[in-house]
């Protein structure tokens, strides 16, 4: 599958968008799950086959950023679109409430640092777009004062992640990004399965329910959010993803047909007789 036929889910670059015009639940272009599961688990290998030889080349990286809601299967998607690679070459990033030395820094800091080295691909499981996000909601909380009543400090966000996600590009590091579009109601039936699942209640917190208040004001700031740093170089995807199944397909098959699009080439053996020479 190419890259181009998977536009649907593409975010085009400063257009409008509305996220609730856009189904969470769809299955539309899907075969049937038992077969969408089988050709899911073929691409998952062939992410892996990609990887082991952009290993090889050595020349280039992939970054892949998730972003959702809460509960939205940012690590399920982690565990099945991965599950064919070498675990040395993906590297995994969990971003976090920023430290202390981490506050000291620009917000692009800390991810900086953790950006895939050239032959890895790298996930950010949440990124710095939350400081465009979580930021934004509670700005009266998170921000310093003397930018709250600034209208113009997004805008100069996102174009400073513009600029960082060109410099990454620029960098030789293709840069992928994914919106898990889930609905209110699978949000709240999620949470509910994890209080009911001893296995899962771990991942609980109380800002859990604190958060579903501002689902809206969430909503908004992603509307405003990805049409503004969609880019040629750093697409935004929204993959629906109230059914599992259908969200680890589309996500491993975009991910595969930038791969693919990238075609990474293992060098040249330069010395030929070593694959004739006898082990002893």
């Amino acid at each position: 599958m190419k890259l181009k036929e998977l536009d649907r889910y593409l975010v085009k670059p400063g257009k409008e968008l509305r996220l609730k015009d856009i189904s969470t639940d769809t299955v539309k272009h899907l075969p049937e799950r038992e077969k969408a599961d089988q050709e899911m688990q073929k691409a998952a290998e062939k992410i892996g086959a990609m990887q082991d030889r952009l290993y090889a080349e050595g020349r280039r990286s992939v970054l892949v950023i998730l972003q959702g809601m809460d509960a939205s299967g940012k690590d399920g998607t982690v565990r099945k679109v991965f599950d064919g690679v070498n675990p040395t070459g993906v590297q995994v990033t969990s971003f976090k409430q920023p430290s202390s030395e981490e506050l000291r820094h620009d917000f692009l800091w800390r991810c900086h640092a953790k950006v895939p080295p050239r032959g890895y691909i790298g996930v950010f499981n949440r990124s710095y777009y939350e400081d465009v996000l979580v930021v934004r909601v509670h700005a009266a909380r998170l921000l310093p004062r003397e930018l709250r009543d600034d209208k113009q400090e997004w805008h100069r966000r996102y174009k400073t992640i513009n600029s960082f996600e060109n410099l990454l590009a620029d960098g030789s590091t293709r840069v992928v990004k994914f919106f898990l579009h889930i609905s209110k109601e699978e949000q709240r039936k999620r949470f509910m399965a994890r209080q009911k699942d001893p296995e899962k209640n771990w991942k609980l917190a109380a800002g859990d329910f604190e958060e579903r208040r501002f689902w809206d004001d969430y909503q908004s700031a992603y509307e405003q959010m990805l049409p503004a740093t969609s880019s040629e170089r750093a697409p935004w995807y929204v993959i629906p993803g109230d059914h599992k199944w259908v969200r680890n397909y589309w996500v491993s098959h975009i991910l595969l047909a930038a791969l693919e699009e990238m075609d990474p080439q293992p060098p040249k053996l330069l010395d030929k007789s070593l694959t004739s020479r006898r082990f002893k």
